[in-house]
């Protein structure tokens, strides 16, 4: 039963996460009901994007259609509350309050993404706020890392990917005297920096490391498979065409915040 009930408000807040990725990237204010791409009101039976497409609802009066997009994000923010809920089950350490502010990370991580794959922006209005239920956490329920964890692990996650980003600007700057032009793509936009920042609050100073080694061996493999696939399908790559990264290090932070102990085992095993 607690399966079910997780995963309708799964997909409930999949359908908020829709909203604001509607908006927060247009600087509009987070419009309710939700709204068509030609920004007409949907009716009830298309306020989620599952049931948009169930009921034959995609499409406004003028044509605009809901993509996959919409499904997709309610099915994904499913499926990771799902996830937490999978990975805390048997532990008696778990309480009901930190399970909430996992949840809560869960719907966090999911409007990143989406944000960032759409826009490549990872916005600072939903960064700062998302620091302040962090540090909350860290402070109030002790599950994880401690208050002075997390600070400490947002100062290192912060201090790290801060040298990546300028150093970034260095190389391109190089680069673009070399061949006399102006390069103005990095490899790590700000906004990565502000998102490794808060999966430092998040997890705390230790399961970071990891964190970032898996982040940089996801983004070096993605950029490997997406020159494949497009050299399969016939296009060429324009050199520093920007990639979006964020997902990578949401896919990080996630499995060291749910599955720390059998990706640490896996990481630093004997032999390894």
């Amino acid at each position: 039963m607690a399966y079910v009930l997780i995963a309708l408000l799964g997909i409930v807040v999949g359908g908020v996460i829709n909203m604001l990725a509607d908006d927060l990237p247009h600087r509009r204010r987070v419009q309710f009901p939700p709204r068509y791409p030609d920004l007409s009101p949907r009716p009830p039976s298309a306020w989620l994007g599952l049931t948009a497409y169930l009921f034959n609802k995609r499409a406004a009066p003028s044509g605009a259609k809901l993509n996959w997009r919409y499904p997709a994000t309610e099915l994904l923010t499913a499926g990771l509350m799902l996830l937490a809920l999978f990975s805390t089950e048997n532990d008696p350490k778990m309480t009901g309050l930190q399970f909430a502010f996992w949840l809560i990370y869960m719907a966090i991580f999911t409007l990143i993404t989406v944000i960032d794959l759409e826009h490549r922006l990872i916005l600072f209005v939903v960064v700062i706020p998302s620091y302040v239920v962090a540090l909350i956490d860290a402070a109030t329920t002790g599950y994880g890392a401690d208050l002075g964890e997390a600070i400490l692990g947002a100062l290192v996650g912060f201090g790290v990917f801060f040298l990546l980003y300028m150093g970034g600007f260095l190389f391109t700057y190089i680069l673009g005297k070399l061949n006399g032009r102006q390069i103005t793509e990095v490899a790590f936009g700000y906004g990565d920096v502000m998102l490794i920042t808060l999966s430092g609050l998040v997890l705390g100073w230790q399961p970071l490391i990891a964190t970032m080694f898996i982040t940089v061996f996801l983004g070096a493999f993605g950029a490997i498979l997406y020159l494949i696939v497009r050299r399969l399908a016939g296009r060429h790559y324009s050199l520093f065409t920007p990639l979006p990264y964020g997902q990578y290090i949401v896919i990080a932070t996630v499995l060291m915040l749910l599955f720390s102990t059998e990706v640490t085992a896996i990481l630093f095993r004997p032999g390894v």
